[in-house]
């Protein structure tokens, strides 16, 4: 893995989640309408999961291979789908936090098994997800109130810059140079 590419971690992953989260959540939210249904939420997880993944994927590459995209597509529209579903559509702030988590636990866990084939450790990504994802939501609710009622599939802006901050934290700590080059060792 090239040092260029973790140096480059650490502008370019906060850019693609605030790019890929309000993009991801908006266009899902035009095609398939409010999060209100099974068939809704695993369109809109699919349609979310791959802007979302994509956007990440630019980001972590050549770091991660590109199932990164699939696994957060398909790990969105499951945990979406089972979040919402828990919740039942619901859009109080301890709604929305248990269905990130749900979702977030989705998302990491597939992320995690991608991650985990290139470092030690990825498997931590699963953990963190479902706790980032639920703050995110959480911060959503205070930022942008109005249009949470819209039932989008994912937190906007406000929570994406938090979520941005954790996740990003913990990257840099599995990609750190240390722990490549005592691995190759």
């Amino acid at each position: 893995m090239p040092a260029s590419a973790v140096r480059r971690l650490r502008w370019a992953w906060p850019v693609a989640i605030l790019v890929g989260f309000p993009i991801g959540g908006y266009v899902a939210n035009v095609i398939v309408g409010k999060i209100d249904s099974v068939g809704a939420a695993v369109a809109g997880g699919l349609i979310a999961g791959a802007v979302i993944g994509a956007t990440q994927w630019l980001a972590l590459r050549p770091l991660v291979r590109w199932a990164w995209l699939v696994a957060t597509s398909v790990g969105m529209a499951a945990g979406l789908t089972a979040g919402a579903a828990l919740v039942d559509y619901g859009v109080g702030r301890g709604d929305l936090a248990l269905m990130g988590a749900v979702t977030g636990l989705g998302v990491g866990v597939l992320q995690g098994l991608v991650l985990a084939r290139r470092v030690s450790g990825g498997l931590w990504w699963a953990v963190a997800n479902p706790p980032a994802w639920a703050l995110a939501w959480l911060v959503t609710t205070f930022v942008i109130s109005r249009n949470v009622k819209e039932h989008y599939p994912n937190f906007g802006a406000g929570g994406a810059l938090v979520f941005a901050l954790l996740t990003g934290l913990l990257l840099t700590f599995l990609f750190r140079p240390e722990k490549r080059e005592a691995r190759a060792g």
